[in-house]
């Protein structure tokens, strides 16, 4: 079995609270035509290089029902900054258009195989995975970017195509497991092929 969630895998369910208070769960968004659920989190600078065109991306493809979702898994233990009070700060500035989500037990990061900050997951209406990987080729440095993976998968699944590209590397940072080495990985996901390492 593979670590990382496959296409055409459903969606593990979830309930965690978010910076605005309240408690979601992964049926709160039924609503919408299409599910974006990213790891991110409040330090990594390819998180921080990219998050304003994740929010052009989240903002572009608000009208057509597709919604965001951003959960950080990393343990604070780990990086203090990525603690809850610091989410809430970051979400207090930035103001950015999805809610953010604390995975604290880390067992949605471990339900959905994430791998790095950020780690996208586009699911469509039956909750089914049609995109997984990347948001852009450069997330750390968005000036040098050739192409938003991201935003090329939503627009064809939109459009009724099949995806060209429906699994990418993604770039980030480790995610941060509590009680493990910064750059440590799940065995079982160290047979993937991975492009950079932070």
């Amino acid at each position: 079995m593979a670590f990382t969630l496959e296409l055409g895998e459903k969606a593990p369910t979830f309930e965690l609270p978010a910076t605005d208070g309240k408690t979601y769960k992964l049926s709160d968004f039924d609503a919408s035509k299409v599910l974006v659920v990213f790891f991110t989190c409040n330090h990594c600078p390819y998180v921080v290089g990219s998050d304003e065109v994740t929010r052009k991306t989240a903002e572009k493809f608000a009208g057509q029902g597709v919604k965001f979702v951003g959960i950080n898994s990393n343990s604070a233990n780990t990086n203090a900054t990525d603690s809850f009070d610091h989410m809430v700060s970051r979400m207090n500035e930035k103001k950015f258009p999805w809610v953010y989500l604390r995975d604290e037990s880390q067992d949605v990061a471990a339900a959905y195989g994430a791998l790095r900050t950020p780690h996208f997951y586009v699911f469509d209406q039956n909750r089914k995975l049609v995109y997984t990987g990347r948001g852009v080729d450069n997330p750390k440095d968005t000036s040098k970017m050739t192409i938003n993976n991201l935003e090329n998968a939503l627009n064809e699944h939109l459009a009724g195509k099949i995806l060209s590209a429906p699994l990418t590397n993604p770039l980030g940072c480790n995610v941060k497991w509590d009680g493990q080495d910064a750059h440590w990985m799940p065995a079982e996901a160290c047979d993937l092929v991975y492009t950079t390492n932070a």
